[in-house]
C-alpha cells in the first residue's frame, strides 16, 4: 500500500518486479507476465484475469487458481457441450462457435473456471445447467467465504462459495458451474480457444 500510495503521489512510471501475483494484480497498471524469460501477455490486471491468453497465464493469475479439467468437446450443429468425468456443460452460442469453428469436435480440450464461478447455491445450479455431484476432501474458511476442495475427472479443483454453506469435510454436496464463465484451452498448444 505505501508503494501504491507512493506510485499516485509522484505520478511517475514505476517498473516493478516480482513473483508474488497478488502484489502485481494490486500495484500494476500493466502488467508483463513471463514465463522461463518469454513474454506470455502484457495487459491490464483485470484483461489478465478474465481473458488470459494461455493456460500459464490463467493458472499463475487468480487466488485461489483457476481450476482445470480435461473435456471432450462435442458438437450438434450449432450446439457445444464439454464432457468430463461423468458430466458435462453447454457452452453458451459465442463460445460454441469458436470451438465449432477450431474444427474441435470429438477432440480433448482443457476447461477451466475459476472458483467463485461455482455454487452451491440450488438457484444457481438450475440456472447453470450444468450440475456435478462430488465429495468434498478439504474445507477452508475465509471469514465471508469458505474454500471447498473435490475432485473430478482426475482434477483437484476448488469452488469459492458463502460462508454460511453447510457442506463440511466429507459431505457429497451438488456444485454448479457457470457456463458462461467457462475458459476452454488448446491441449496441445496450452493457447485460449475462448474466455
Amino acid at each position: 500500500s505505501e508503494i501504491s500510495a507512493l506510485h499516485q503521489k509522484l505520478g511517475a512510471t514505476i517498473i516493478y518486479v516480482t513473483h508474488d501475483q497478488t502484489e502485481a494484480m494490486t500495484l500494476g497498471t500493466r502488467i508483463v507476465v513471463l514465463k522461463d524469460g518469454i513474454i506470455q501477455q502484457v495487459d491490464s490486471p483485470q484483461t489478465l484475469y478474465g481473458r488470459p491468453n494461455n493456460l500459464f497465464v490463467a493458472g499463475f493469475i487468480g487466488s485461489p487458481q483457476m481450476n482445470f479439467v480435461d473435456a471432450v468437446c462435442k458438437v450438434n450443429g450449432s450446439e457445444v457441450t464439454l464432457s468430463f468425468d461423468k458430466f458435462s456443460v453447454k457452452l453458451p452460442q459465442e463460445k460454441a462457435k469458436k470451438l465449432i469453428d477450431g474444427g474441435y469436435n470429438g477432440k480433448t480440450v482443457i476447461m477451466g473456471i475459476r472458483p467463485e464461478n461455482i455454487s452451491d447455491e440450488k438457484e444457481d445450479i438450475a440456472k447453470y445447467g450444468c450440475k456435478i455431484t462430488t465429495e468434498v476432501t478439504g474445507y477452508e474458511l475465509l471469514g465471508a467465504d469458505v474454500l471447498l476442495y473435490f475432485n473430478v475427472g482426475g482434477a483437484k479443483m476448488t469452488a469459492s462459495v458463502s460462508s454460511t454453506t453447510p457442506a463440511r469435510f466429507g459431505d457429497t454436496v451438488e456444485l454448479g458451474l457457470d457456463p458462461n464463465y467457462m475458459h476452454v484451452f488448446d491441449k496441445e498448444t496450452e493457447l485460449t480457444i475462448t474466455n
